[in-house]
């Protein structure tokens, strides 16, 4: 069953965050530290201050209310969702997940546009935001795919599109491979290409295949927090508003272009859906679950979108190796969030992907 869904926070839990971040209790920095030991105390204070002072959570409660909203239970699982037909009634169906530390609200931007193309179906991952915690073991990367595949059959969208990054790029890639005959092209802006023996790279490919190397040499410790303890760094992140702040606002700083200019109330609204939720620590135990699984290969044509400032750049003859790549594109601005950074060249290139990636009619 399908149900609508709108927020209304109570105000006592917007009470219970101010007096909160009121009565932080701030730890110590060496001199001039910079970003050298993590996120500087003066971007936290600062970004604290103007959570207490400034940000308005209901004129951002009610921006989202502005999208229908529904909730429905797979698998044992609640799973909330934004559902935006377009006016087409023979568009394309498009599915766009987001991942860590992000929510639905990465796509509050892109929506709109792509509603003129795509009934948009926007879910949050279960043990993220509003979906809420998971309650078992086992929500990785394919049983999410399997859930979201499940969503898309109860919308009665026989055949779809995926697009994602982050954690939204292997889920879209997992629908494709749970769904094969269902999913007409899934669509990435991030995409990991690890090394692989007896190719040959050109200069550029190989600058990225050494930071590729370097990254998975050294797993930020975030990452490996998440992998291994994620329980014991809920209790944190659960209790302190502030440390919840810093653990999420650090990953929109180091992420993106500099020169991009995210709205720090996008950022808060963002870290909002995971504090009134209390999904620190079941956001976290999906690196956990997904870590120990196999990844299953995706057979669905894949269209990629490299920004210049993302983590890691994926490298095309590697990635050709392993899928079936119908589209690369090369943007030299946005970073990791593509969505909340330059929605204008995402939109653009998720439709050029998809364009003439007409729905049949049946399954």
């Amino acid at each position: 069953m399908i149900e609508p869904f709108e927020l209304d926070v109570p105000q006592a839990d917007l009470d219970d965050l101010a007096d909160r971040l009121a009565r932080t209790r701030w730890p110590d920095e060496l001199p001039g530290a910079g970003f050298d030991y993590g996120f500087p105390l003066a971007r936290a204070r600062a970004l604290a201050d103007h959570w207490l002072n400034h940000y308005d959570w209901r004129r951002h409660e009610a921006e989202l209310n502005a999208f229908p909203q529904f909730t429905t239970h797979v698998d044992g699982q609640r799973v909330h969702f934004l559902h935006v037909r377009s006016p087409r009634p023979d568009a394309l169906p498009l599915v766009l997940i987001h991942g860590w530390p992000g929510s639905v609200v990465e796509f509050l931007d892109v929506v709109g546009p792509l509603s003129r193309d795509f009934h948009v179906v926007v879910p949050s991952i279960p043990g993220f935001g509003l979906s809420g915690p998971t309650t078992e073991r086992g929500w990785d990367v394919t049983r999410v795919a399997r859930a979201f595949t499940e969503l898309m059959t109860r919308l009665g969208y026989p055949r779809y599109g995926a697009q994602g990054g982050d954690w939204g790029s292997g889920i879209a890639q997992a629908m494709g491979a749970v769904a094969p005959d269902r999913v007409v092209g899934v669509h990435v802006n991030y995409l990991p290409t690890p090394p692989v023996e007896g190719v040959e790279l050109s200069g550029e490919d190989r600058r990225r295949l050494d930071r590729i190397e370097g990254y998975l040499r050294q797993r930020p410790g975030y990452q490996v927090l998440q992998g291994t303890r994620p329980q014991t760094v809920a209790y944190a992140l659960t209790d302190s508003p502030a440390g919840q702040l810093a653990w999420i606002a650090e990953k929109f700083t180091e992420w993106t272009d500099p020169a991009s200019a995210i709205p720090v109330d996008r950022v808060l609204t963002n870290v909002m859906l995971y504090w009134l939720t209390g999904t620190a620590g079941s956001s976290a135990r999906l690196t956990r679950e997904s870590g120990l699984a196999p990844k299953p290969a995706c057979p669905a044509p894949l269209g990629v979108a490299v920004f210049a400032h993302d983590i890691v750049l994926p490298v095309r003859p590697l990635a050709e190796r392993t899928h079936r790549v119908e589209h690369w594109s090369e943007f030299d601005r946005g970073g990791h969030f593509a969505a909340l950074e330059v929605p204008d060249l995402l939109v653009a290139d998720i439709r050029a992907f998809f364009a003439g990636r007409a729905p049949r009619a049946t399954c």
